[in-house]
């Protein structure tokens, strides 16, 4: 049965079905990796404006097609469509919020932040070329543990997802072999292991997986309760995740950069920077089939940016700059109209 979560009238314990939504409600879908904080966003939303967000937490892959089959109000991917891609299917894209990707593991006795990895070596285990807990690789990097003689069980997504693109794009910057033989996308030929749907997916595999190692966005290791592990970035500091590090990530980042603010966060330098950090970015159409709804959509974001920062960083996510909240609102302005070319969200909003 394909697992589908739902925050419908805005809750964190949405029912994994699609929920009837209201007339006004708005209509999203795609990454998984923002879904906690757009389900408590929502929830805010809802009991200030009686305005509830239908969201469908099915994978950037899943998102990107239902917003060109303009099913949908907005997708969310955190994986970048190019500037080609947008222009052809007639798309404004904007980053939302920013987060981290952690390595997460399941092994007796080992605590949250009690292991340390490098890139090469997380590339090699996903290569299968490292095979057991007490590989020489993982001995030195963790001298003082006591690492079993046990097998490693690979977990990754077998949907098309953004975080797998940023995962994988992360690999690739860091291992010439990851590179040549699997490559950087949202849904790659993995050399081995067990494929789960969505950052849920993943968590619950790792969870129920003695000896198991997978990747997800760093709040649902925190719901979840999971093991992450501490990670030596391209400075050749271990860093822990944390806002602070995932926010060191991405002070440096350029995001005129790219059209669509399609700037990747992966593998950035600074001693503080955490290697696997990412944003999500939101797709809508430049003219909407439904204004109104477009319109309502906006108003939401905006509501985002201005009040969701807080819970966003309760969180452990990033909330972008006023920088480039400003730019992304002039955006808005220039680019998404109604048929006869009013904008549906004016600078003075």
């Amino acid at each position: 049965m394909k697992l589908i979560h739902t925050i419908a009238a805005a809750s964190l314990m949405a029912a994994a079905s699609f929920a009837p939504a209201n007339a006004a409600d708005l209509s999203g879908a795609g990454a998984t990796f923002p879904y906690p904080v757009y389900a408590k966003w929502a929830d805010a939303y809802k009991k200030e404006t009686g305005v509830g967000l239908n969201y469908q937490s099915i994978g950037s892959g899943g998102g990107i097609k239902q917003i060109k089959a303009k099913t949908v109000t907005f997708g969310a991917t955190d994986a970048p469509l190019k500037g080609e891609e947008l222009s052809k299917d007639g798309l404004v894209q904007f980053p939302m919020v920013m987060g981290g990707i952690v390595p997460v593991v399941n092994l007796e006795g080992v605590k949250p932040g009690d292991l340390v990895i490098d890139g090469p070596t997380l590339a090699k285990i996903f290569l299968g070329e490292i095979k057991s807990w007490d590989d020489p690789a993982l001995a030195k990097l963790n001298p003082s543990a006591k690492l079993p003689k046990q097998a490693i069980a690979i977990v990754h997504r077998s949907d098309g997802s953004g975080t797998t693109f940023n995962f994988t794009y992360y690999l690739a910057e860091v291992s010439s072999d990851w590179k040549s033989k699997v490559g950087t996308n949202t849904a790659v030929e993995w050399p081995g292991g067990i494929g789960a749907k969505g950052n849920e997916g993943v968590a619950n595999n790792v969870a129920n997986t003695k000896g198991s190692i997978g990747y997800v966005e760093y709040a649902y290791a925190l719901q979840n309760k999971l093991t992450f592990t501490k990670m030596v970035n391209r400075d050749g500091k271990t860093v822990a995740p944390t806002s602070a590090t995932f926010q060191a990530a991405a002070a440096n980042a350029k995001w005129d950069s790219q059209p669509g603010y399609g700037v990747i966060l992966a593998n950035q330098a600074g001693a503080d920077s955490w290697p696997m950090t990412a944003a999500t970015w939101i797709l809508m159409h430049a003219k909407p089939q439904d204004p109104a709804a477009a319109g309502e959509a906006l108003k939401f974001f905006a509501w985002a940016y201005e009040k969701g920062g807080k819970m966003a960083e309760a969180l452990d996510y990033i909330p972008m700059p006023d920088a480039v909240v400003g730019s992304v609102k002039k955006a808005w302005n220039a680019e998404i109209k109604d048929a006869s070319g009013k904008p549906l969200y004016g600078v003075t909003n």
